[in-house]
């Protein structure tokens, strides 16, 4: 079985339609993947009809942006019931601030000479309903500044740069007993990639581990094969679940094609038996994390 529980649709800053992901996971040679859009459960329902059709099992997930220490730390949560009302109005408020600071961004991109609009994120953005710095990176492939999203962080969106603006996020271990009480799983995203690096040591995944952390997302090509046998035997020691993904983006984000990294069955169905779900689901017979509506 090759599970992969980390990827991206246009629901938030991936390309790809929920049901278009699904047939390229097939395609893949994939059994599971988790749908895990930044800040809304708004794809579920699409993918999981898709991965019913196509025999793909569909984790309805969700990678929220949470802050840690001053670094920015994600989230992701596996299976929380997206109707749970604290963890619903926590991932409006982020959204909304998402939606807010465009303006911000825009004002500074255009007082360097970077002359776009809202409505041209707009445009680019199509469906997605949690929007962020990568859509403003497409406005600009669109208007001919850069060639792809990495030139749009390295010049202007990075932190640091003449356009950077942050954005609210909840407090980590606030963001994981949301995840708790909402009924799932919580794992760290790459947690030794990016800034997340600097502030999540050993202690820091230790204290968090006591306030509801299940898991470490180790297997990821933002960890090179030192940091993953590290985190490997940190979650042995913590008793947390490792997990591997691609974190696909489509074709948002290169080198992160769907399966170059997976989960391991056993480690899967620990996910699932925290989520209380035990074998729902795999193999594709009936996708777990099914929803009946209610999305953020």
């Amino acid at each position: 079985m090759r599970i992969d529980l980390h990827t991206h649709s246009s629901v938030s800053d991936g390309t790809d339609v929920p049901e278009t992901l699904v047939r390229n996971a097939v395609d893949a040679g994939l059994d599971v993947i988790a749908l895990t859009d930044h800040d809304t459960f708004d794809g579920w329902n699409a993918a999981v009809a898709a991965g019913r059709e196509h025999g793909l099992t569909v984790l309805g997930g969700v990678e929220i942006s949470t802050g840690l220490r001053g670094a920015a730390v994600h989230v992701l949560g596996y299976l929380p019931d997206p109707g749970f009302g604290p963890l619903v109005t926590e991932l409006q408020q982020i959204r909304a601030h998402r939606n807010g600071r465009l303006t911000t961004i825009i004002e500074r991109l255009n007082r360097v000479g970077v002359h776009i609009t809202r409505q041209d994120v707009l445009a680019v953005a199509s469906r997605a309903s949690s929007l962020g710095r990568p859509h403003v990176a497409d406005a600009l492939m669109a208007r001919g500044y850069v060639r792809n999203r990495g030139e749009a962080f390295d010049n202007w969106l990075a932190e640091g740069g003449p356009a950077f603006v942050p954005k609210y996020a909840p407090p980590t271990a606030e963001a994981i007993a949301l995840v708790q009480r909402a009924g799932g799983v919580a794992v760290l995203a790459h947690p030794w990639g990016r800034s997340s690096r600097r502030v999540l040591t050993p202690t820091a995944v230790e204290a968090l581990a006591g306030a509801g952390l299940a898991g470490l997302e180790v297997d990821h090509d933002d960890h090179d094969q030192a940091d993953r046998d590290e985190l490997r035997a940190l979650a042995a020691d913590l008793g947390l679940i490792v997990t591997g993904s691609s974190d696909h983006h489509g074709t948002g984000k290169i080198g992160h094609e769907l399966g170059r990294n997976t989960t391991a069955p056993e480690q899967y169905e620990r996910l699932l038996d925290l989520a209380g779900r035990g074998s729902a689901g795999a193999g594709g017979s009936e996708p777990a994390g099914e929803t009946s509506g209610g999305a953020a």
